[in-house]
């Protein structure tokens, strides 16, 4: 077992975590930790770009406006505000640091880089570098940590939970290595990036999706988890039961892509006034609901008349990785199908990232900052990565630099113990096993008899797992357990609410209620969990 000491340490290296990483360092010595793997993180897969107030044509106030449109008035205005006014700073940070967003090569445009429009928007503010956003500025980011010397990696361990003290605080975390070695990340300052809850469900846009430990993490110390059943389906993820999850961007309809049932026909047209440019909630309904009456399990996305060269331009990822796959986008449209893409709910924060725990921060998708209501408009999740990681730098630089806590001051740890017997083929038959039922009973179309069954059975799997490995010993045991409580979690939460708002949308309760509020969690919401 080995302790390491550091001013801050911060656990997940998307955006977010890197973007804070490198507003500390010069002052602070940070301990970064992150999958050695790149692509497991969400940010790396995000395409279609980053939502900022940009061009000289666009309005602040417009901005704010569709972004409280579309969380369908839960979104907590002043996050909003605070968000949008932030924006262009936070991209002009992005561009001085080097990241290559794609030039206008129009030479009478009013910006020097390219906009494009996602849904929801009712302008082109999306700044984006081709159709691998989230890669180009992940890379440069990365580039960046690497070369600074007050900057550690870990890129060989897992985080299993947070050390606190017999005072709340939060002392850093207990990690794990491959070969089952414990390791103390003792540290003035915790912050939890760690991505949302997308792996709770069998189909996602991310390959590697997290299941919300890191919220899980959280709630363990006592932190509140807010909005947890407002989880975002992308409407078009590409439909390949056989292969491995890909995102078809947003600014693909953006640029014009339109949607078609099996029978060739567009069928937003007649749902909604911006047609495939509706909020993702809804859209994502309507291909739900084409699925349901079809026999393909998919629907299809055509973008053959916006031409080879367009596509070439524009969308060079999506249309190699079609390619790879089979399909040419050029020549056929593109079979696509709803899947588990963003977590609007993550801890309660403020603008700076504190949740209710001393010295522990949330910033990314694993923070619920208020900003995206009951439904996240495209583009603003980069967004809220960059702005309130800056803003959180800002907080800790302002605070009194301190010695870490010593180990001595946290309580007891679990038992962890890498070696014990454990059936994994149990284990990973629970994990599909709550994966089905929450795909099945708490996804886009919900109902109180689905919600309750769905209960019911994620609750028989925490006694499973309980009877597996009774003290959840194992560390793929206290990981699963994480999962079945945030599971849990977000079935009492879709339960609780009464009414169908945002991406929430129940066939018992089909309208929406006049004193709606953002809902509010705690572990100790569920009887039976551990602290």
């Amino acid at each position: 077992m080995s302790t390491s000491t550091s001013d801050i340490v911060i656990i997940g290296g998307g955006v977010a975590g890197l973007t804070l990483a490198l507003e500390v360092a010069d002052q602070r010595s940070v301990l970064l930790v992150r999958p050695a793997q790149d692509d497991k993180g969400a940010s790396r897969w995000a395409q279609g770009g980053i939502a900022a107030v940009l061009s000289p044509d666009d309005q602040l106030e417009d901005h704010v406006q569709d972004t409280l449109i579309a969380g369908d008035g839960l979104c907590d205005e002043a996050a909003v505000r605070f968000t949008v006014d932030h924006g262009p700073q936070a991209i002009q940070w992005l561009i001085d640091n080097g990241v290559p967003f794609t030039p206008d090569p129009d030479p009478s445009a009013r910006y020097p880089f390219h906009l494009t429009r996602e849904g929801g928007h009712n302008a082109r503010r999306i700044i984006h570098a081709d159709d691998a956003t989230g890669r180009a500025v992940v890379d440069t980011l990365l580039d960046k940590v690497a070369a600074h010397p007050n900057i550690t990696q870990r890129s060989d361990l897992t985080i299993l939970h947070l050390l606190q003290n017999t005072s709340g605080h939060c002392l850093g975390a207990l990690g794990i290595d491959s070969g089952g070695n414990l390791h103390h990340l003792l540290a003035t300052h915790t912050v939890l990036a760690t991505g949302g809850a997308s792996g709770l469900y069998r189909h996602t846009t991310t390959p590697a999706p997290s299941s919300g430990e890191g919220m899980m993490m959280a709630a363990e110390l006592g932190a509140t988890l807010c909005n947890l059943e407002f989880q975002q389906f992308h409407p078009t993820c590409l439909f390949d039961p056989n292969g491995p999850a890909f995102l078809i961007s947003e600014a693909v309809r953006g640029e014009g892509g339109h949607l078609l049932n099996e029978a060739g026909e567009r069928f937003m047209l007649a749902l909604d006034a911006r047609a495939e440019l509706a909020p993702r909630d809804i859209v994502a309904r309507a291909i739900d609901a084409n699925i349901q009456r079809g026999t393909l399990g998919h629907v299809w996305l055509d973008v053959r008349h916006l031409g080879d060269t367009n596509l070439r331009h524009h969308f060079p990822t999506i249309l190699a990785h079609c390619a790879s796959r089979g399909i040419d986008i050029t020549r056929e449209p593109i079979p696509v199908v709803p899947a588990a893409h963003y977590s609007c709910g993550g801890i309660a924060t403020n603008s700076a990232g504190a949740t209710d725990v001393p010295n522990l921060y949330a910033i990314g998708e694993t923070a619920y900052t208020g900003l995206h209501g009951a439904n996240r408009m495209a583009s603003n999740s980069l967004l809220e990565c960059l702005v309130y990681a800056r803003s959180c730098a800002l907080h800790l630089l302002s605070q009194p630099q301190t010695a870490p806590c010593q180990l001595s001051e946290a309580l007891a740890d679990r038992p962890i113990d890498a070696y014990i017997k454990v059936d994994r083929n149990a284990l990973d038959e629970l994990r599909h096993a709550m994966r089905s039922v929450m795909s099945q009973h708490v996804s886009i179309v919900r109902s109180e008899q689905g919600l309750n069954s769905a209960h019911a059975a994620l609750e028989n799997m925490a006694e499973n797992l309980k009877a597996l490995d009774p003290e959840r010993q194992h560390p793929d045991s206290l990981q699963l357990g994480q999962a079945l409580a945030l599971a849990q979690l977000t079935t009492l939460a879709a339960l609780r609410r009464h009414e169908s708002r945002g991406l929430h949308y129940s066939t018992d309760w089909p309208s929406a209620q006049p004193d709606s509020q953002p809902s509010r969690l705690t572990l100790d919401d569920l009887p039976n969990a551990r602290r």
